[in-house]
């Protein structure tokens, strides 16, 4: 079948939802979206995609569903629930959840939902919301082979890194892994910039320096020139990268293993939320070091004002 022809179902239009669909248009589908708060839903309308009205809605009219939403309630109500997917769905329909959820929820999800014969895909991302702008997400694949090979062109309208990462859950748990080394290195950068800021070198100077060695990242090239003016508009909300912890510390509970720096950087997200920037971009962390230090940004703002 050629796959323009699928009916492309979208659930979930944040900050990665609505850009994401966009990149579907542009690849010539014409997709059925829903969202809780209606403006998204209006915009894309006026794009090219056509009204949902509830998931059960979207469903019944789709081949494919993909939900892109914040945690594991939202899409365990979005796709068991009342009016739910499950509800609308026809025999064959492809679930595609984009949510970064547990692992274990999505493995009972899915033999839930493949007693319905509903097939699925847990396909979480990274690369933000201007690897969503873009279409340059990473995109990690976990479920039957044969579904990912079906997806595959519908996954290209939106990354550029597809990868099929084993049986359902796969995709879940190297999600995982990535935001274990994400939280980390925003860590290691706010302790870069403030050490090297408290003592007299222009935070400009240490991402420079930083981004041309062995310590060069992708966190670096993205957010340290935003952390330097501390512009923490949301990429990634540091409330959604701390959900992403808490489920990294029970999955490694759940398998024996320890990790504990992440426990130490789960903290100190906690710290960050329970201060009330949990809508900040999560690489304000920073300001979590900061205040640890006595600095409260004072040292990198003024070489900012310098400059």
């Amino acid at each position: 079948m050629e796959n323009r022809k699928y009916q492309i179902g979208f659930i979930g239009l944040g900050i990665m939802g609505k850009p994401m669909v966009k990149n579907l248009i542009k690849a010539g589908h014409q997709p059925i979206v829903f969202n809780r708060s209606p403006a998204p839903v209006d915009e894309l309308v006026g794009e090219g995609a056509r009204r949902g009205t509830s998931a059960k809605n979207v469903a019944e009219q789709s081949d494919i569903v993909i939900t892109m939403l914040p945690d594991t309630p939202d899409v365990e109500s979005v796709v068991l629930g009342a009016d739910g997917i499950i509800e609308g769905a026809r025999p064959g329909l492809l679930l595609i959840d984009m949510s970064t959820i547990s692992p274990v929820a999505t493995r009972e999800i899915a033999s839930l939902v493949r007693a319905k014969n509903v097939r699925i895909l847990d396909a979480p991302v990274s690369g933000g919301d201007k690897g969503a702008v873009s279409g340059t997400l990473s995109i990690m694949v976990g479920g039957e082979k044969r579904d990912f090979e079906e997806a595959r062109p519908i996954f290209e309208a939106m990354g550029k890194t597809i990868v099929h990462c084993g049986d359902i859950g796969s995709g879940q748990i190297v999600k995982a892994c990535n935001q274990i080394v994400v939280a980390v290195v925003i860590e290691a950068v706010s302790e870069a910039l403030t050490l090297g800021s408290a003592a007299g070198v222009a935070p400009e100077v240490i991402v420079e320096v930083l981004s041309g060695g062995l310590a060069q990242t992708r966190v670096m090239d993205l957010r340290g020139p935003t952390m330097i003016r501390h512009n923490f508009e949301p990429g990634f909300k540091a409330k959604l990268h701390l959900k992403d912890l808490k489920i990294i510390l029970g999955t490694a509970d759940k398998y024996g293993v320890k990790l504990p720096v992440t426990n130490i950087v789960e903290k100190m997200f906690t710290d960050l939320v329970k201060s009330g920037k949990g809508d900040l971009d999560h690489s304000a962390l920073l300001t979590v070091i900061e205040e640890m230090s006595g600095s409260f940004g004072s040292k990198i703002k003024a070489h900012e004002t310098k400059g």
